[in-house]
């Protein structure tokens, strides 16, 4: 990805957000979800391209996929509903077709707080038993100093997977699978047979460090899972793309894979010594990637938390 992608996205996805989630919690009005949703409310939404029917909307908080036939608008992950308007024109413009169906790749706010109104607009939305459970109840996260109400019965997936499921549809066959844990403990990710494009949520953000809900299955070893998964079931021609970044490719997710690999080596071998989070951190066990990957919400100190808090 060249310097000028980098600084497209980063103005589509308001990085004011940058460093929110290193902060101390204090009180739940300094939340990084509610900074995150405020600026959201003043990014735009924008259209990327990618093959074989398939756009990517970026500036909601995750990526939100859509494929468009005469069938209908297949869609993964809803953004947050602060953007409803936005996403909408953005809807329209790819094509006057009702949406059908909405994949959850996990249950995280900004890959999910769309989900009523894309339900009322007329989607099915299908995601794994952890998703709809965690999206069914009150939920904490302690990393972002924020507790999440439950959303109606409209909001929450009806179509379960609990390992893999298929779905042809207008002209296109999207794989679901489900390894287990991964980055929490109902991810889920999208392959589209036809266009060879790979749908990976939030087990892979490029080119960033990702975050990681420990709290809620997930952890540094079930990332690294996650994207050995990945590495295997794509080709050098696949479109891998991630729930937060730009479109990439199998070379791309080598590169993140090893360096999660890396820094959880290195973090691992630190606490095993007996050493504390501060001590660790002291050292910077990520500084040779921080130039590359920490140039978004997550930087390496708290990354180095994330890795330490799931061994």
């Amino acid at each position: 990805m060249n310097n000028q992608q980098t600084l497209r996205y980063a103005s589509r996805t308001a990085l004011v957000c940058i460093g929110l989630f290193t902060m101390q919690p204090s009180s739940g009005a300094d939340s990084p979800v509610i900074k995150i949703n405020e600026a959201t409310a003043k990014a735009e939404v924008k259209s990327d391209k990618l093959r074989g029917n398939l756009t990517m909307l970026s500036g909601s908080g995750g990526n939100i996929i859509v494929y468009n036939s005469p069938a209908g608008k297949f869609v993964v992950d809803s953004g947050i509903s602060v953007s409803k308007d936005k996403i909408l024109s953005a809807l329209s413009a790819i094509g006057p077709e009702p949406l059908k169906y909405l994949v959850n790749t996990h249950y995280h706010w900004d890959h999910s707080d769309g989900n009523v109104w894309m339900h009322e607009a007329g989607a099915t939305i299908v995601g794994a038993p952890q998703t709809a459970h965690h999206l069914g109840e009150q939920t904490r996260v302690e990393d972002w100093n924020y507790t999440f109400k439950p959303l109606p019965a409209a909001g929450r997936p009806t179509v379960l997977v609990k390992g893999s499921k298929t779905i042809k549809f207008g002209g296109e066959t999207f794989h679901m699978q489900n390894f287990g844990n991964g980055h929490t403990d109902g991810d889920l990710w999208v392959y589209a047979q036809k266009a060879d494009v790979l749908i990976l949520g939030d087990t892979y953000w490029h080119p960033y460090y990702p975050f990681i809900d420990n709290k809620h299955g997930g952890s540094i070893n079930n990332a690294i899972k996650w994207a050995d998964k990945a590495i295997e079931a794509s080709t050098d021609k696949t479109i891998i793309v991630p729930g937060h970044g730009v479109a990439s490719n199998k070379t791309d997710l080598k590169q993140w894979r090893a360096m999660l690999a890396d820094i959880r080596d290195k973090v691992a071998a630190m606490k095993k010594q007996g050493k504390s989070l501060e001590e660790i951190q002291a050292t910077k066990p990520t500084s040779a990637y921080d130039a590359k990957y920490g140039g978004f919400v997550i930087d390496g100190n708290f990354f180095t938390k994330l890795v330490f808090d799931g061994l």
